[in-house]
């Protein structure tokens, strides 16, 4: 058995505030780069399908992030919300991925897409570092070459980056569990703490590009994985509940109003997308409806540039380079919460 190595979570650390010239947040340029893509805003809405359809493409290519629209459906109602997500959109730049698997009907489905002029294909599973990611990436190149961009994964580790980007990923998505609505790592026992992924993938010297994939509850969680060396950061379950969501509102009789949110593992997921399921290493609930998702990525673009003025980072490539991160224990956790509402008075 190998020696246990420390694993850092979002919730133990914080960044130490540093000395800072900026005199107005709107200074702060929060944008990434995607390959030969630009993200005005470094946020990606996870290929779920109770998060990322064309109503969530349309709101997240509107602000400058980016969507990756699930695979769960046929190959024509992919394309179809593609489509209407890129024809409605008014800015020419949108950016809109989409999801394939990595098995099956999956190069049919990147034909399609790329014909439909896709931004970017998501190779989507769980477990990345895998001989079958391999030789999906391989084909993919064959088909076509260095002209579309790849984003791969899971991983969890560098070893596991790195060798998705020799195989031909440009970007990777990193975490294993950790998500919400995930349970990988009660189910199979394994996973690294989200944090810890990122600062170990970010020691890579290639050039593939970093998302930081799960475990993110807040704007101080994308700031952290941005400085950690993320270059953008997928969410679920901070974009669930609201308008832009697929699904139906439902109301309690108590007059509560809530949306359907689940993991793509999620027994539920599965049985509904193929008819039954195999291993589950996610959960299905529900969720309080939050109106549009505009008040939440309004929230999030000033919790973002907020903490980029922390650190006196104008700029993603400053935050990584001045980012200084420090442990806090239990208590601190507690202190750093908002905690009048846990007070004995």
């Amino acid at each position: 058995m190998n020696k246990t190595n420390e694993c850092l979570s979002y919730d133990d650390v914080l960044l130490v505030p540093q000395y800072s010239d900026i005199r107005s947040r709107n200074d702060v340029d929060i944008s990434s780069r995607l390959g030969g893509m630009r993200l005005k805003l470094p946020l990606i809405s996870a290929p779920m399908d109770t998060i990322s359809e064309h109503k969530m493409a349309m709101r997240m290519s509107g602000y400058g992030g980016t969507c990756v629209i699930h695979r769960y459906n046929t190959i024509e109602e992919q394309v179809r919300q593609l489509v209407v997500s890129r024809n409605i959109s008014d800015d020419p730049d949108a950016i809109v991925g989409a999801a394939i698997g990595i098995t099956g009907d999956f190069l049919e489905r990147a034909v399609a897409l790329k014909e439909a002029q896709v931004s970017f294909i998501c190779l989507d599973v769980a477990h990345g570092h895998h001989i079958i990611m391999k030789e999906a990436i391989e084909q993919l190149r064959k088909r076509f070459g260095g002209y579309m961009h790849i984003m791969a994964g899971n991983v969890a580790t560098l070893k596991g980056l790195n060798d998705l980007s020799d195989w031909g990923a440009n970007s990777v998505r990193c975490n294993i569990g950790g998500g919400s609505i995930c349970s990988t790592r009660v189910q199979t026992g394994h996973g690294i703490a989200g944090l810890q992924t990122i600062m170990d993938c970010s020691r890579t010297d290639r050039g593939v590009q970093i998302i930081a994939d799960g475990g993110i509850k807040n704007s101080g969680d994308i700031v952290k994985a941005l400085a950690a060396g993320a270059d953008a950061v997928m969410c679920g379950s901070l974009f669930s509940g609201t308008d832009e969501t697929p699904g139906q509102i439902f109301s309690d009789s108590d007059g509560a109003s809530w949306k359907s949110y689940r993991g793509m593992a999620s027994k539920e997921a599965q049985v509904m997308w193929r008819g039954r399921y195999s291993s589950f290493e996610g959960v299905s609930t529900r969720v309080p409806y939050r109106g549009s998702v505009k008040s939440i990525l309004d929230d999030l673009e000033k919790g973002i540039r907020s903490g980029f003025s922390y650190s006196g980072a104008r700029n993603l490539e400053e935050l990584q380079s001045k980012a200084v991160f420090i442990k806090q224990t239990s208590s601190g956790l507690r202190e750093s919460r908002a905690h009048i509402t846990t007070r004995n008075w």
